[in-house]
């Protein structure tokens, strides 16, 4: 059938079983008032099929058409979180919030609205992202996906122009407007530059040349020598503590099984990412099939075009955020008595001023002058506990090799073609597009894949070592964050003959770990991907080995590695593991704290016996787990980890060491009689079930939610935000977000459960608010619809044919 024909019968089948949606009253959109060219929509189009828990399938003739269509589905769930994003890329929250606002750091680490859109307008009057637009592939984005960003800003702007926003977030807001496919692809960059110049934001924005600086310098500064630092011991913590794992707001389970476990020899996949319940950093679900040239399912960041995480009828993938440090610092040598000026083989060099101007709501516009180099940026700090003060005779340059890459959709355009891990893997070599995560794949045939592809800068350790100053002989050990010389042009980072940019590592030179029983990862360093096959040889700044891992990793590691070992592996396995809620701080630990409770709180028994009696799950009905929880993290946050253990780690049982709690320290009596008057003065019984209070309310609903912290070592991980005057945890702030259990039978269609634990729409108003949250709550799962018939049975199914 012609794909012209097979649209036309999709649209008309549907509506006969369907309604198709008619468009509500429009309402004016603002024009941005912006020199950029609105994208048409003329003669685009797309059929969008509905079916539970609001999750689209789009189905187009091309790419420009699959953009529309999933430009217009995300509008429609998620309008308000999209537009604010869209306020940020283009540096103008100040205008319409104050510039003293905070934002929600989706989109950069901004701790202001002046702040963010001082960096973002930095980047637009830069041409930064249309120099990246204009440089060909494979360095530069692919034409298919331009035509995806150009479909979906047409898809965007034309469900705005044909409906009426209801979201009391933004109904009748003046931001709410078009937008263009160069905003897109400014959102693109946002995101690919996170872990980079977008942890710097405050850094970059407000470093100044130091006020008088004097005229004369020492005798070193002459000679072009790097001077003095700040402290390295300190700033080595204080950046080991900025990139540590357990520290992020945003972190992930996966796992993949080979043939060799599994029922029927056929690989196996379950991805649980950590990311936040709120903002614009929230998955959508979707399926995106363009007939005989791509079929995908699963969840896209919003603003993105592509699917990030997913599967197709032959091969499953998910990501985890990697330990790789995706950013390096360059110590500048000032000239004397000009700190805007500095030294490169003993030759002068003038910094390059940026004049920025970010308009103020209620205000005069506001101009700041931001300081660039030929590494990067001048920053005067990686956020407030990393100061890097400019001095009359130093400042430092960030260098992010990702502010020159957006491939990410590439990337994930040729994961979701992908017919196999090895697919994947050469995917990943030709786009070499993610910047902070690894990849974990599982497929048909029974293969599996780890693999820490990321964009990294070319530190090795060999350069480390022959050009890192001071600062950064402590720094790069501690936490991968390397300060280079930057007045010696021998210290420049170079290339790998196989990198499609320069300055970053190649293909070759990643962690990889292929047909393993198990490939695990819970955002740790590559080292223990399998426990039986440890990876080693890579470089420090892809992540340490030999190193006491997190308990969340240990956990796991346990979890898969049995499971593996018991083999016959089913999907059905996979769920199970996602909602076991075992918390391995618990078998760790209650049994020691409940023994030595008695002697360290003789006045109080009922402390002993509640811990003693939790049965070391976070579900929520478990008794104690409450009471635990504000225990460990008291303990925890009172006692570096060396100490709390009396068996120390151990590079030849990195799983099961440390252990043997040392109760013996005045912090654990009294951690554990803070927590319990912590929870009678809330009122909260010490035996209350978790459930009662670890909840999230949603237009008056209150919905209890299973799960627990980092620090507890949880798959199932939820960071729930504590107010004992409203009766506990009373949201999750980050934390299981969209999971995926997937796996294969030989037929065409995928065996597949997924589930969004926040709902694909933030409007209160929408149906599907909070519907995948009451899933989350009880623990039940969607069944994905993948194949066409599956799609044409759901009893939920309504149609809508969009067209521009």
């Amino acid at each position: 059938m012609h794909l012209r024909t097979r649209l036309k019968h999709l649209a008309l089948t549907g509506a006969a079983l369907a309604v198709v949606t008619a468009s509500l009253p429009g309402a004016a959109a603002a024009d941005s008032g912006g020199r950029e060219h609105h994208p048409s929509d003329r003669g685009l189009s797309a059929v969008i099929r509905y079916t539970e828990y609001g999750i689209p399938h789009i189905v187009a003739e091309d790419y420009a058409d699959l953009g529309f269509g999933t430009g217009w589905a995300q509008a429609a769930d998620q309008v308000c979180v999209l537009a604010d994003g869209f306020l940020t890329v283009n540096g103008e929250r100040s205008r319409y919030f104050g510039p003293d606002a905070v934002p929600d750091g989706s989109l950069s680490s901004a701790t202001t609205n002046l702040s963010s859109d001082l960096y973002f307008r930095g980047v637009k009057d830069a041409g930064t992202v249309e120099d990246l637009l204009d440089t060909p592939a494979p360095a530069g984005p692919s034409r298919d996906v331009k035509e995806l960003m150009r479909g979906w800003a047409a898809g965007y702007n034309a469900w705005l122009r044909k409906n009426r926003v209801t979201d009391p977030a933004c109904a009748k807001a003046d931001w709410v407007r078009p937008v263009t496919a160069l905003d897109v692809a400014r959102r693109g960059f946002a995101v690919s530059v996170l872990g980079g110049q977008g942890r710097a934001v405050d850094g970059i924005t407000a470093a100044r040349p130091p006020a008088g600086a004097p005229g004369a310098a020492s005798p070193a500064a002459r000679s072009g020598a790097v001077p003095e630092g700040p402290d390295p011991a300190r700033t080595a913590e204080a950046a080991r503590e900025l990139f540590a794992p357990e520290n992020a707001t945003m972190g992930s389970n996966a796992v993949a099984f080979s043939g060799t476990t599994t029922a029927n020899g056929r690989g196996l996949l379950l991805g649980n990412p950590h990311y936040p319940w709120q903002g614009g950093r929230r998955f959508w679900q979707s399926q995106q099939t363009i007939p005989g040239e791509l079929n995908v399912s699963g969840a896209s960041l919003l603003g993105t075009p592509v699917v990030n995480i997913g599967f197709n009828d032959k091969v499953a993938w998910s990501h985890t955020v990697a330990t790789g440090v995706p950013l390096d610092l360059h110590q500048l040598a000032l000239v004397p008595g000009d700190p805007t000026a500095y030294l490169v083989d003993g030759k002068p060099e003038r910094m390059t001023p940026r004049e920025v101007t970010v308009g103020i709501k209620d205000g005069a516009p506001v101009t700041r002058t931001q300081w660039w180099t030929r590494y990067g940026p001048v920053v005067g700090g990686l956020g407030a506990q990393l100061p890097l003060p400019w001095t009359a005779t130093a400042a430092y340059a960030l260098n992010d090799p990702n502010a020159a890459n957006l491939r990410g959709s590439d990337t994930a355009l040729g994961f979701a073609k992908a017919r196999s891990t090895r697919d994947v893997a050469d995917a990943l070599r030709r786009t070499q597009g993610l910047p902070w995560v690894n990849t974990i794949a599982a497929d048909s045939a029974g293969h599996s894949l780890f693999t820490q592809s990321q964009v990294l800068p070319r530190i090795t350790d060999e350069l480390a070592a022959r050009c890192s100053t001071p600062l950064g002989r402590a720094t790069y050990p501690a936490s991968g964050v390397a300060v280079l010389d930057g007045s010696r042009s021998d210290c420049a980072l170079g290339s790998d003959p196989d990198a499609v940019q320069p300055g970053v590592f190649g293909p070759s030179r990643m962690p990889v770990l292929r047909d393993a029983p198990y490939v695990e990862n819970s955002n740790d360093s590559a080292w223990l991907a399998n426990a039986d096959r440890p990876l080693t040889g890579y470089e420090r700044i892809f992540g340490t080995v030999a190193t006491p891992r997190s308990l969340r990793t240990r956990g796991g590691v346990e979890d898969v590695a049995a499971m593996a070992d018991r083999g016959r592996l089913t999907v059905a396995d996979l769920q199970r593991q996602q909602f076991a809620n075992r918390a391995p701080a618990g078998d760790l630990v209650a049994a020691d704290a409940a023994k030595a409770c008695a002697a360290a709180l003789p006045e109080d028994p009922e402390v002993c016996r509640v811990i003693g009696a939790w049965d070391r799950t976070v579900n929520t009905d478990s008794r104690g787990a409450l009471l635990f929880d504000r225990f460990w993290r008291k303990f925890t946050a009172a006692v570096k980890p060396a100490d709390q253990w009396r068996v120390p780690f151990s590079a030849a049982d990195p799983v099961r060491t440390p252990h043997t709690l040392n109760t013996g320290l005045p912090e654990f009596a009294k951690a554990l009689a803070g927590a319990a008057a912590e929870l009678r003065a809330a009122g909260i019984a010490l035996d209350a079930p978790l459930g009662a209070h670890q909840f999230v309310v949603r237009n008056g609903e209150r919905i209890p939610v299973s799960g627990g912290t980092e620090a507890l070592g949880v798959w199932n991980k939820a960071e729930p935000v504590w107010n004992a005057a409203a009766g506990g945890y009373v949201e999750v702030a980050h934390g299981t977000s969209h999971v995926q259990a997937v796996g294969w039978d030989g037929s065409r269609c995928p065996v597949a459960r997924t589930l969004l634990s926040y709902s694909q729409s933030s409007n209160p108003v929408s149906p599907h608010y909070s519907d995948q949250t009451r899933l989350y709550a009880g623990e039940r799962w969607v069944t994905s619809r993948f194949c066409e018939k599956d799609i044409l049975r759901s009893p939920a199914l309504r149609v809508v044919v969009v067209r521009g």
